[in-house]
């Protein structure tokens, strides 16, 4: 017997000060805390029903049935708190690249946490649906609240979690992604990011930049000045993939065609429209701008990109159920 079916939708969130290691692994608390910006553009829905006919679960991505052991994993988590063994059917659809530094995680676990634990019948707050989420993936956090968001480092699974930092921002933010590869990445974050806590000589320098640069940005969105923002952003994108080169062995995700749009950013800022890249575990680049430069942005960028590589987003909103 299946019981009604939920479905859950949560948007992606693109962080402007990254987080970067871990201190617990199996936990998935922070080595600092971060801030994002969701956004509307890319997001997942997530459908979860229980089945007291299986005998496992059932998970199926974008219509192709995958294994299941990663999703169990986490559902396991639900069912403990929902003291319930029952399996469950899992029927994910991303509507973001997978695994392409496109954050899809952040969509994938927010839109588990909160279907999953509705359909096992929990009523988590804001707060514990989040630090369900960052158990999945830690960005994912994030992905229950719209707007700007901040994730609270925390030092256990109590304390760490995600805040709406300003939930409706009413600027007029847009952020543009430049897919030059939606491929899977060759290096998954997790594996990345451990690398560097394990062996780069420069990450002490990372945590307290970091959180600087947390207090700063928090500043300049408060403050609206757009200027200090995307400085911030672009530098702390900067140097995490600067401690990725510095990492034994070193990796990077930076391929020519991100080169080739980081260097139009540039050049659009020399000659006075202003705007910011970021990117995070993946080639791919995301242009902060504000709304009043969008096309002109378009135009430089369509001169070496196709249309169906530059996807515009606006700050979106936190994760919702659809169905239930």
């Amino acid at each position: 017997m299946q019981t009604p079916k939920v479905t859950a939708r949560a948007h992606t969130n693109i962080a402007l000060v990254k987080y970067w290691g871990k201190k617990d692994e199996q936990l998935i608390i922070p080595q600092n805390g971060s801030l994002s910006l969701t956004l509307d553009h890319f997001y997942t829905d997530t459908t979860v029903c229980l089945d007291d006919n299986a005998t496992q679960d059932t998970f199926i991505l974008n219509g192709i049935k995958m294994d299941p052991t990663k999703v169990t994993k986490f559902m396991d988590l639900i069912r403990q708190q929902a003291n319930v063994s029952t399996p469950a059917i899992i029927e994910s659809v991303n509507h973001v690249p997978t695994m392409a530094g496109l954050a899809s995680s952040a969509s994938a676990y927010a839109a588990l946490a909160l279907a999953g634990s509705k359909a096992y019948r929990l009523e988590l707050s804001p707060k514990d649906l989040s630090r369900l989420a960052r158990r999945g993936s830690g960005s994912a956090c994030r992905s229950i609240y719209g707007g700007f968001v901040e994730w609270k480092k925390g030092y256990d699974d109590a304390s760490s979690y995600a805040v709406p930092f300003i939930e409706n921002p009413t600027w007029d933010i847009k952020m543009i992604a430049i897919v030059v590869n939606g491929a899977q990445k060759k290096v998954a974050s997790r594996a990345g990011m451990q690398t560097v806590v394990n062996t780069s000589p420069y990450y002490p320098a990372w945590i307290k930049q970091a959180e600087l640069d947390l207090e700063n940005i928090k500043q300049a969105i408060l403050a609206k000045d757009f200027t200090k923002m995307g400085q911030i952003a672009e530098s702390s994108a900067m140097r995490m993939h600067a401690l990725n080169l510095s990492a034994t062995p070193h990796f990077n995700y930076i391929e020519a065609q991100s080169l080739v749009a980081i260097t139009q950013v540039e050049e659009l800022r020399a000659h006075g429209i202003e705007c910011y890249y970021t990117m995070d575990a993946g080639p791919n680049v995301k242009v902060i701008c504000q709304g009043k430069d969008l096309q002109a942005i378009l135009a430089k960028l369509k001169q070496h990109f196709a249309d169906e590589q530059l996807l515009v987003s606006a700050a979106g909103p936190g994760a919702k159920i659809i169905t239930s």
